[in-house]
């Protein structure tokens, strides 16, 4: 139940950031999917502990010496 709420949390928070902060902000993905996306298909694919790992090894990665291009979720 616990992992169950946890992972819920994480998802609504990707949520409330792709419905509301993100449109405030101009385009700029270097990836596709999308960060917000590849997070989203990591905690529904590997639940939210290694799920946010890998988003978060996603998001760290995107800087201007960064990875480019088409990058699915392992």
């Amino acid at each position: 139940m616990f992992y169950s709420l946890v992972r819920a949390f994480f998802l609504r928070c990707i949520w409330f950031y792709r419905r509301f902060i993100s449109p405030l902000t101009p385009p700029s993905c270097r990836y596709t999917p999308t960060c917000s996306a590849y997070a989203t298909q990591a905690i529904t694919k590997y639940g939210p502990w290694r799920g946010g790992r890998l988003a978060l090894r996603r998001i760290a990665s995107c800087h201007p010496w960064g990875g480019q291009g088409y990058d699915p979720v392992p």
